[in-house]
């Protein structure tokens, strides 16, 4: 995209942090407008995310089901986790697959990012594909986590998603990655 837009730009007069958690922080900002005058941004500044579309060799993908507590039910997703301070993206990939699913892979390709909530936070998930995957053992899941493993076919996976199965956000971004780079060499 061209172009500087510096018509559409709002600048940071003062910051404030109204929550600041162990995962993310809340922030009230008064901003300036580009037409001079101020308004007030609530947002949520978070640490960054991956997310991986791991490939078997089979051609089939490994998903989780995991229950998520704001919306109190159990979702279908790819592997992702939280970017720990100063930590590679790659590894991070590296380490939540390992983590979650048990599995390593010998090929990694960053194929994209989505910002997934652009209206009330920061946050950016980094999207993997991950190739030539090895079972190293059990997952090696964080204290409170439980997630159960399934595997799908590229082609059952979109239709879980037309029918309206898969709704999380970085799952379906993810998914579209999946399809462009298995299917037409993207």
């Amino acid at each position: 995209m061209s172009g500087d837009y510096s018509h559409l730009r709002e600048t940071e007069i003062e910051s404030e942090v109204v929550f600041q958690g162990r995962v993310l922080d809340v922030r009230k900002d008064r901003v300036r407008l580009p037409d001079g005058r101020e308004s007030i941004r609530e947002y949520i500044r978070h640490p960054g995310a991956v997310i991986v579309i791991p490939v078997l060799d089979s051609g089939e993908l490994i998903f989780e089901r995991q229950f998520r507590y704001p919306l109190r039910r159990v979702f279908l997703e790819l592997p992702a986790g939280k970017i720990e301070p100063g930590e590679d993206i790659l590894t991070t990939a590296q380490r939540e697959l390992l983590e979650e699913t048990g599995y390593s892979a010998r090929e990694w390709r960053r194929v994209g990012v989505v910002n997934s909530c652009i209206g009330y936070s920061d946050e950016r998930v980094e999207i993997f594909l991950a190739r030539g995957l090895c079972q190293e053992s059990a997952q090696q899941l964080d204290q409170g986590e439980f997630i159960d493993l399934e595997i799908l076919t590229l082609d059952a996976a979109l239709l879980a998603f037309r029918q309206g199965e898969i709704t999380d956000g970085k799952t379906i971004a993810a998914l579209f990655w999946a399809e462009k780079t298995l299917r037409e060499g993207w």
